[in-house]
Order: structure tokens, then C-alpha cells, then sequence
């Protein structure tokens, strides 16, 4: 999660951008995700490439699937937005370029990026330093999860109205946040206009996930505490579904890494394949 203190985004959010970037520049086509606006936003210094995590063997897996998710996510707006829904809120937005790389769709909707207030305050000088500007369909809107109970009244006042549908995205945020402020934000989301849909990623418990995938996902575990913004939360598909369907949605489905494996990666000879982040896909 971005740290409100300062005006940047935190090391998980330029990593992400970084990741979408080298998926461009080191996996054969087809690519997934064509990504390369986040790296021009984060401006890393020129050994970037050469960070360890940034080996393109070790960190295959994740990166896969950070541009299997923003591929899901992206679709099923494109899907919802030819249905005639006109909003799209990104909770955690971090470096995500959906308004710049798709504004043939993005400037249909108007666009909520909701996020930590530095690292908005920095994407929106980032984005005007290159030209991107912010156009008026899209909205920064600034926030803290955790302790800002009046997040949804922030979105509200950003020009969102709760009576219209909405595609609500929440990637690679939920393992950051508790489990009670998780239900929390599942049962604020339940209250928007019905059609409505969620989207949003979580990881398994350790113990089901891969034997193979176990020493990376250890490894950014271990990334992520040192950084001084620890994993708390997992959740198995169950847990998850019965979570959702506590809050009020109507239907909820769970999305598996090796659905999105068939579905973005069939056919592909370099192995590169997702590893174990699911998605929740709910409706209100």
C-alpha cells in the first residue's frame, strides 16, 4: 500500500509497474498486457532491470500474474461498459494505466482511482509532467483504508453516484488489509445500485499453495514485512465466497489462477503461467 506520508508510491506499487513493463520486454508475444506507461511513471534509475527482484526466471510467476489479473479486470470493464455501465472504481489504484492506455473505453466512464493520499498527490504531477494531464472523466481520489472511515464519502464527493452500476476493482490489495476491514469495504460495496460488480484479487494460505510456487510466495512475504508493509490476510476460495455472500452480494464467483491460465496463457511454449492469486468476482 502507498504511504500517505510521503508523496510516492511505496516499493509494492512501482514494483507492479515494473513487472507489467518487463512482461513486454522479456516474454515473447503475445503479451498479455501491453504495460509500458507504468514504467515511464515510475522513472526507475537505469539499472532497474537488474534488481534481484526483478530476474526474469524467479519472478516469471508473479509477474504473470499481475498482467493476468489486470487482463481479467480490463475485459470484464469492457464487457460491463458495452452493457451501458459507466463507472469504474480502482481501490489501490497504485500505478495503474487503464485511463492512459485504454482511453477508448476510459473516456466512456468516469474513472475512480482511489488511493493513498501520496501517492496521489505524486501520479497526479507524474502524470501531468508527461503529458497524460488528468481529463475530467478521471478522478484521484485520495484515501487511507484502513483508518479513514469516511472513504466512501470521499468517493461520493469525487462525483461517484452510488443509485448508478459501477465495475469495482480491488487488486492486490486485500492481503494487506484486515480481515474486518475487508468486510467492511465487501459490505459498503453491496450497497451500490444493483448490476454492480466487484472484482477482487486475494492470495491462499501458505499450505495450499503449490509446493513449487511456496519459496517465492515466502519470499515476498518476507519482501513485504521488511518493507514494513506485512501480508495479513488469506483466504481460502470458501472462506472467500462465504465472505462476500456474507456482505449481500447475489452471486459470487471464484476465479482460479488456473482459469486465468487457460484462458490467457493456452498454447504459450515458454511456460509462463500465473501463480496462486485468485480472484472474487461478485455481483450486487
Amino acid at each position: 500500500m502507498p504511504d500517505e506520508r510521503t508523496a510516492a508510491p511505496d516499493s509494492t506499487a512501482v514494483r507492479v509497474a515494473l513487472w507489467r513493463a518487463l512482461h513486454v520486454e522479456v516474454d515473447p508475444q503475445p503479451h498479455v498486457l501491453e504495460d509500458e506507461i507504468g514504467l515511464r511513471l515510475a522513472a526507475p534509475d537505469d539499472g532497474w532491470r537488474r534488481r534481484p527482484d526483478m530476474d526474469p526466471h524467479f519472478t516469471s510467476q508473479f509477474r504473470a500474474s499481475i498482467v493476468a489479473r489486470a487482463r481479467f479486470i480490463e475485459d470484464l470493464v469492457a464487457e460491463r461498459a458495452s452493457q451501458g455501465v459507466a463507472q469504474y472504481v480502482i481501490l489501490g489504484a497504485g500505478l495503474d494505466t487503464f485511463a492512459q492506455r485504454r482511453p477508448e473505453i476510459a473516456s466512456r466512464l468516469r474513472v475512480f482511482e482511489v488511493d493513498q493520499s501520496g501517492a496521489q498527490v505524486w501520479k497526479r504531477q507524474r502524470l501531468i509532467e508527461l503529458g497524460f494531464g488528468i481529463p475530467e472523466w478521471l478522478r484521484l481520489v485520495p484515501v487511507d483504508f484502513e483508518a479513514d472511515a469516511s472513504w466512501w464519502e470521499r468517493l461520493a464527493t469525487a462525483g461517484f453516484d452510488a443509485g448508478r452500476p459501477a465495475v469495482v476493482a480491488s487488486a492486490g490489495v486485500s492481503m494487506y488489509l484486515t480481515k474486518d476491514a475487508i468486510a467492511a469495504m465487501l459490505r459498503q460495496i453491496t450497497a451500490l445500485a444493483s448490476g454492480s460488480t466487484l472484482a477482487m484479487t486475494f492470495l491462499l494460505p501458505l499450505e495450499f499453495v503449490e509446493p513449487e510456487e511456496r519459496p517465492g510466495r515466502e519470499a515476498s512475504e518476507k519482501g513485504a514485512r521488511a518493507s514494513g508493509t506485512p501480508f495479513i490476510s488469506f483466504f481460502t476460495p470458501p472462506e472467500m465466497l462465504a465472505l462476500a455472500r456474507e456482505a449481500g452480494f447475489k452471486e459470487v464467483q471464484h476465479v482460479s489462477a488456473a482459469t486465468l491460465a487457460q484462458r490467457y496463457f493456452a498454447g504459450r511454449t515458454d511456460g509462463l503461467r500465473p501463480g496462486s492469486e485468485e480472484l472474487l468476482v461478485a455481483t450486487t
